[in-house]
């Protein structure tokens, strides 16, 4: 496997006067559609999940500070017996059943280690209540009350894949002091945060499908149009939305074919509460304007009693690699794993999860 990480020549901050038109075209466009067709802008009800007419509920579940219930999925040794606890944030449109970084695991592994580890429904997902008002902050929250209620004790580790890395950087923002290590894999990259200079991301935006270069401004500028966006026969949406696979890179699409039907037997679960406050809702928190910049953040562990690690494939169509690569210049204390030849779903390569869980348990930091 090769590491490396590389930097870019600092420009002004984003956006470029070219995409602010284009967006500035868009919030026009979204205007005029509300007016004409407001009945089919609004998102319609969440069906929670025990609700009359709703999804039953099978998983246990917490009961939040808010009242909101959070399901989740218990995997690896016990609890009480394991000395190394890990909590795992799923990308979008997954759930609780798909921690890979559970799954793939290896028992020799789990058992020479000692893991114990969590997955749980982020809100709107799956079994978990939604949340209108999600944040990364409420998200980092989340982690911190599910981690107490399960009795993981004063620190735990946390794995954050793709869309789960908005709930890992809020967990490295506002609750550092109860983590022991934290891992980001492919973790997605907000185009707003302000320290990225605008040829960064500009770059990072270009290489996206131009179905989600809209999709994306649409979620930013016009948040209360992306139900509409998302679900409308016009024109295409979000790829990730629509499900559509075509732009994969290649080495994604090998995985998805090795796949098969292996997930089908929990596909279903995925939206069953509705597309809004799953898919869409990760859209406009992930590319909404937060309350910090992650580029700003300070190393959470300057006793080396834990470490960061940040992991990307080279070939990923869906998260930038040229982004992840400025983000680990600007933060030396983060380690930067690249990938090469591989694309957004490498995890699930043969070998890369054990390679993932044992370096974050084995690796302190040595800034």
């Amino acid at each position: 496997m090769a590491i490396g990480s590389s930097s870019r020549s600092l420009a002004k901050p984003w956006p470029g006067n070219r995409l602010l038109l284009s967006s500035s075209l868009i919030i026009i466009v979204g205007i005029i559609l509300a007016f004409t067709y407001q009945s089919i802008l609004k998102p319609p009800p969440q069906k929670l999940c025990g609700s009359p007419g709703g999804p039953p509920i099978t998983a246990p579940r917490i009961k939040l500070r808010d009242g909101r219930y959070l399901a989740y999925k218990e995997h690896g040794l016990p609890r009480d017996k394991a000395k190394h606890k890990i909590v795992f944030i799923h990308g979008s449109d997954s759930c609780r059943h798909d921690a890979v970084f559970a799954t793939l695991l290896s028992p020799g592994l789990v058992e020479e280690l000692s893991v114990y580890m969590v997955s749980f429904d982020k809100p709107g997902y799956g079994e978990s209540d939604p949340d209108p008002n999600r944040t990364p902050k409420s998200l980092a929250l989340d982690v911190e009350e599910l981690a107490d209620q399960l009795s993981l004790g004063s620190r735990f580790y946390v794995i954050g894949n793709s869309m789960g890395g908005q709930a890992t950087w809020g967990c490295l923002k506002y609750i550092p002091h109860r983590l022991a290590g934290v891992t980001l894999v492919a973790p997605v990259v907000n185009f707003w945060w302000k320290n990225l200079p605008s040829n960064v991301s500009t770059q990072g935006f270009n290489l996206q499908p131009k179905r989600d270069q809209w999709a994306v401004r649409v979620a930013h500028y016009a948040p209360w149009l992306i139900y509409w966006w998302n679900t409308q026969r016009w024109f295409p949406g979000s790829s990730v939305a629509n499900r559509d696979l075509g732009v994969l890179s290649q080495p994604d699409k090998d995985i998805i074919l090795k796949l098969g039907s292996s997930r089908k037997p929990h596909w279903s679960e995925v939206r069953q509460q509705g597309i809004h406050e799953s898919i869409n809702r990760d859209m406009i928190v992930g590319f909404g304007n937060w309350e910090f910049d992650p580029v700003e953040l300070e190393n959470p562990f300057l006793n080396k009693e834990g470490s960061v690690h940040l992991w990307q494939g080279d070939e990923d169509m869906l998260v930038p690699v040229s982004m992840q690569r400025y983000i680990a210049h600007k933060l030396p204390w983060l380690h930067y794993h690249e990938v090469p030849g591989s694309g957004h779903f490498f995890p699930r390569a043969k070998g890369m999860v054990d390679d993932i869980v044992k370096t974050l348990l084995t690796t302190y930091s040595d800034n």
